[in-house]
């Protein structure tokens, strides 16, 4: 099987990126501002170039991901014309889990901070792009041609439904997520590359095809971004593999990276708190929206459910495209509306595998006490979701290594980070108005687990400070670690961040799983 995947692999193109590094906040800060005003004065001329280049080198870039039409790939909604492509840096990403990877902005600065050398770096990831599930797949080709049965009329921007298509998947990578991953493993290259000239990451991967396939793309990139090294060291074992595959099932397999054990938070009353705030939120936002699309779809008598499946259809189908092209689905929305969708994602994941439920962060320890560890170089010290057949054993669980890669699920990653005490300033969630992510502390769907969405723990020795420091960057975003007592540059003493880390080390609720 993984030879097969490899093969998919053969032709990909990409160019490398180069590795810039700043010093300070305030530095930093001013070079965007007066790089904001060039860009500004520029965006007209820069209108003959960005209206003609909306292809896979200029929308899915290695450095920041997806940039072309980001009012929509990031909102989901309509076009910002120009605008949009040129001035990144105005655009607050609002869009749910389905968004390409995108650069998220940041206060802090993510480059290496001045005077400090990376000693230690793992990625977190999340895989690429893909078709929808099994289930959701049949229901969206349902409500397709539910729509195509009834509506005998198609006009104005809702004429192409008379033609569509379903063609879409389930479960497994498209085109587009699959370069995704390669995009990460180069970035990941570049950023480290005084660490991965000379050593190679220990990869591990969820079971599911898909985590597998994701795997296997970021090794690709990382090893021919390496390849065209000449400064890396070079050699049959220079390269990285996947080491590690975890099982996955539906019930009662042991993996850090896949949460299925926890009885009470799988089938309990927890497992439905979720979709309680979801239900609440699609009766004041989807209600409208359903009215008039069946007024302008006469006979579509669409529910509030089936409306949101028409969303869903807008970045599905532009992720099929090998190039992201945009879906005229996209266009049936306003930018408000897609706001609103934005928010009906965010509040599945905050309430399914976050703060809002007792049981999410909890099923997130089992990964933060094996990153300890690794942080640390001492044994794991677990009894919640860890594999000991994995974990006690050198070969499967090193410790000692400088560079770690692990490929999991977005819920997964949502209740790691919840685990680890990012975003513990986040005040719960209303179900009944938006909350935007610059107003809360930067959590959404989209700004913390979009697809190949990336998070890097990185620890640190800086000159001036004696104690290895820590960092945590999620895409692209330095955490402010208040935990921990992070400083302007978002870092902690390694032994004040494992300090913060009580509620894995102490087992994280993980009695109540049983009850």
């Amino acid at each position: 099987m993984i030879t097969a995947m490899r093969r998919r692999l053969d032709g990909h193109k990409y160019s490398l990126i180069g590795h810039q590094r700043e010093s300070e906040v305030q530095l930093w800060r001013r070079k965007h501002y007066i790089l904001l005003i060039i860009l500004i004065a520029f965006a007209g001329l820069a209108a003959v170039f960005v209206l003609g280049s909306y292809g896979a080198e200029t929308c899915d870039t290695v450095a920041h991901g997806f940039r072309c039409n980001t009012e929509t790939s990031h909102y989901w909604g309509k076009p910002f014309a120009v605008v949009s492509c040129v001035l990144v840096w105005l655009l607050i990403a609002r869009v749910g889990q389905y968004s390409p990877y995108f650069s998220v902005p940041s206060e802090i600065p993510s480059d290496v901070p001045e005077g400090c050398s990376i000693t230690f770096a793992q990625i977190l990831s999340r895989h690429g792009a893909r078709d929808p599930t099994e289930s959701k797949t049949e229901d969206y080709n349902a409500t397709i041609q539910k729509i195509q049965a009834n509506v005998k009329d198609f006009k104005g921007k809702y004429a192409f439904l008379a033609d569509y298509e379903y063609t879409l998947g389930a479960d497994q990578l498209t085109t587009f997520g699959q370069q995704e991953l390669i995009n990460s493993g180069i970035n990941f290259y570049n950023r480290y590359q005084d660490l991965t000239q000379v050593v190679v990451p220990f990869v591990r991967a969820s079971g599911e095809d898909r985590v597998v396939e994701s795997a296997m793309n970021w090794t690709q990139g990382f090893t021919d971004s390496k390849m065209a090294d000449p400064q890396a060291r070079h050699g049959s074992k220079a390269y990285p593999t996947i080491n590690v595959i975890i099982e996955e099932a539906d019930y009662g397999v042991n993996n850090t990276l896949n949460h299925a054990f926890c009885t009470e938070f799988e089938n309990g009353t927890d497992s439905t708190i979720a979709d309680g705030a979801q239900e609440t939120w699609t009766n004041i936002f989807a209600k409208p929206i359903r009215q008039r699309l069946n007024a302008h779809l006469p006979g579509a008598r669409l529910t509030l459910q089936e409306t949101i499946y028409v969303m869903d259809l807008c970045p599905f189908n532009t992720v099929a495209s090998p190039t992201g092209d945009l879906s005229p689905f996209c266009n049936l929305f306003t930018t408000e509306e897609w706001h609103q969708y934005n928010y009906y994602e965010t509040l599945d994941k905050w309430y399914g595998y976050s703060y809002g439920n007792p049981l999410g962060p909890t099923q997130g320890v089992g990964f933060t006490n094996e990153l300890i560890a690794r942080l640390t170089n001492k044994p794991v010290q677990d009894e919640t979701s860890t594999n000991h057949t994995l974990d006690d054993n050198p070969k499967t669980f090193p410790l000692g290594r400088k560079l770690y890669a692990d490929f999991s699920h977005d819920n997964d990653m949502t209740a790691i980070f919840a685990a680890l005490g990012l975003y513990n300033g986040t005040a719960q969630f209303p179900n009944t108005t938006v909350v935007e992510p610059r107003n809360a502390n930067g959590y959404s769907a989209a700004w913390t687990v979009p697809f190949a969405a990336r998070a890097y723990v990185e620890k640190m020795t800086c000159s001036g400070h004696g104690p290895e420091l820590v960092r945590v960057i999620v895409n692209d975003r330095v955490q402010p670690l208040t935990q921990c007592g992070g400083d302007s540059l978002g870092r902690c003493t390694l032994s004040k961040f494992v300090a913060s880390l009580g509620f894995a080390r102490s087992g994280g609720n993980w009695d109540q799983c049983f009850v």
